[in-house]
């Protein structure tokens, strides 16, 4: 394969409570004023991202993975999971409060869905004065079952909120109710699965006055306690990656580039995906270069050995698998 910073055409999905944010901060192609979410990179079925430059343009992520492979994956990331994109990678708009909901683990969505489950995290890229997000309960001893009493008198008693603030991250694992609250944009990585269960919607309707569908016998079978709000404590290093999130699916680390820099990634087995989510900048590979500004994404292939960086100023996540870190089981495509 041929190695080079790869793009993709951002998939946009219009919300209930999206907004502006997606099409004038980061210059996504839309004319709605309630685009919610930006998939950046997405092998979920009906929406598999396509290439937007270089010599792979036009070609799906599905057809790099199978015509490439361990180029492009790595060889760990094919034992585990095929042909299958493990990651999810979005930007996330929210002008109102999402639904709080809960995802299942592998196991729930394996039984009920024959899917991956749903374990992610959240960098928070813009907030508004006092913004809030929604993780977990605030009462550790509750039982799921609780869920199902849930309207607006009692939906503050119930779910812990926590005021963000540009530049936090959270890790919400399966199994932790979460919302993102209004006035929060946030960057987003994933499993790839989009299986979510409502629990409280905030008493919304829509046009000819219907709520959407909640799902709270799964909900309260998938709910988990966790004893932190999964805020990751991080000191951010000039021209070095510092850890936010380590788990069975995923690494995200934040770079900081300021001037010249290259990164060898030959040892990593992994291919890895740069969110820019502060500045711009150059990233150069085989002597091709992309430009990256915020609210973009690249990819940068399994079979690659130095990637270069030049910016001013610039912040990424910097994505990836490790190697023997997953534990689960490939699903049926």
């Amino acid at each position: 394969m041929n190695a080079y910073p790869i793009k993709f055409r951002p998939i946009l999905k219009e919300k209930i409570w999206g907004g502006e944010k997606l099409t004038k901060l980061f210059n996504k192609d839309s004319k709605s004023s309630s685009i919610g979410e930006s998939w950046e990179i997405s092998g979920v079925n009906d929406n598999v991202s396509v290439v937007s430059n270089g010599i792979y343009k036009g070609k799906t992520l599905n057809e790099l993975i199978k015509d490439f492979k361990t180029d492009f994956l790595g060889f760990e990331n094919i034992r585990n999971y095929g042909e299958n994109f493990p990651l999810l990678i979005k930007f996330l708009d929210a002008s109102k409060n999402l639904s709080v909901q809960v995802h299942p683990d592998d196991k729930m969505a394996s039984k009920h869905h024959n899917s991956f489950g749903k374990t992610e995290m959240w960098y928070i890229m813009d907030n508004e004065k006092d913004a809030e997000i929604i993780l977990g309960l605030k009462d550790q001893k509750l039982e799921a079952s609780k869920l199902e009493d849930i309207n607006s008198k009692n939906v503050r008693q119930i779910f812990n909120s926590v005021k963000v603030n540009k530049g936090d991250s959270y890790f919400i694992p399966a199994g932790k109710v979460h919302a993102i609250g209004a006035g929060v944009m946030v960057a987003e990585i994933q499993q790839t699965s989009d299986i979510t269960y409502r629990v409280y919607d905030w008493d919304r309707v829509d046009d000819n006055g219907n709520s959407r569908e909640l799902h709270t016998d799964l909900a309260t079978k998938a709910t988990k306690v966790f004893p932190s709000d999964g805020k990751s404590n991080y000191k951010l290093q000039h021209g070095k990656s510092s850890n936010l999130v380590d788990c069975n699916f995923f690494k995200t680390n934040i770079f900081n580039v300021e001037g010249s820099q290259t990164k060898n990634y030959s040892k990593l087995d992994s291919f890895v995906i740069f969110m820019c989510v502060e500045g711009n900048a150059e990233i150069t590979q085989n002597g091709l270069t992309e430009v990256i500004t915020m609210g973009e994404t690249v990819l940068i292939p399994a079979n690659s050995n130095d990637v270069s960086f030049n910016a001013e100023h610039a912040k990424f996540l910097e994505v990836y698998v490790e190697r023997n870190t997953v534990s689960t089981k490939k699903m049926a495509s």
